[in-house]
């Protein structure tokens, strides 16, 4: 059972954050009820991401990066001036590599 600290935080035991998807920098909410206090992981679109596979997120970054390129050739069109791209020295797979365990 985890303990109030003197900041008055509390430690989300590991099971629990396992089943119902928190993760560090997630909100959650804390609503009065009663006699009890319910907390609720608030819903955001990373919680989703972590059920997408490796190709599916692949397949968004590619389509991001389609929309980027006809944003970036419309501007051209218009007369705007661009910035050369910078090497970064990574490619697109390393981004969904990082982080990610096994």
């Amino acid at each position: 059972m985890p303990k109030v600290t003197s900041k008055l935080q509390l430690t989300v035991p590991k099971a629990i954050a396992d089943q119902y998807g928190i993760r560090p920098g997630d909100n959650l909410q804390w609503v009065p009820a009663g006699e009890v206090i319910r907390v609720i992981p608030s819903r955001r679109s990373r919680k989703q991401e972590q059920f997408l596979t490796i190709a599916d997120r692949l397949e968004l970054f590619d389509k991001a990066t389609d929309r980027q390129k006809r944003r970036t050739k419309a501007l051209r069109r218009k007369g705007g001036v661009l910035a050369k791209p910078v090497e970064r020295g990574w490619k697109r797979e390393d981004l969904y590599r990082r982080g990610l365990s096994g």
